[in-house]
């Protein structure tokens, strides 16, 4: 039986720019508790709710009608590359 590559394996610069833009909506998300807590130690919730933020964005770019929008307004957010119906990737 033969298994097909994720596109992780098959792309890892893509999931590495996909995450890294999680992560970036996810530290934005909760940058006001940071601020707010200026003075306390913001450690713990903050890692946790960029956690969540970051899982629950990567789990949404993962749907395909989604995936569809990244495609037409930032390709360079695909999961893996346009495949030109001719010869191979764009």
């Amino acid at each position: 039986m033969r298994h097909r590559a994720t596109t992780q394996a098959a792309y890892p610069w893509r999931a590495t720019i996909r995450t890294v833009f999680a992560l970036v909506v996810a530290v934005a998300a909760v940058w006001g508790l940071v601020i707010e807590a200026a003075g306390v130690d913001p450690g713990f919730p903050l890692v946790a709710a960029s956690i969540a933020v970051a899982g629950g964005i990567t789990r949404v770019m993962a749907l395909p009608g989604v995936n569809d929008i990244i495609g037409r307004f930032a390709p360079w957010l695909l999961a893996a590359p346009r495949i030109k119906d001719d010869d191979g990737p764009l």
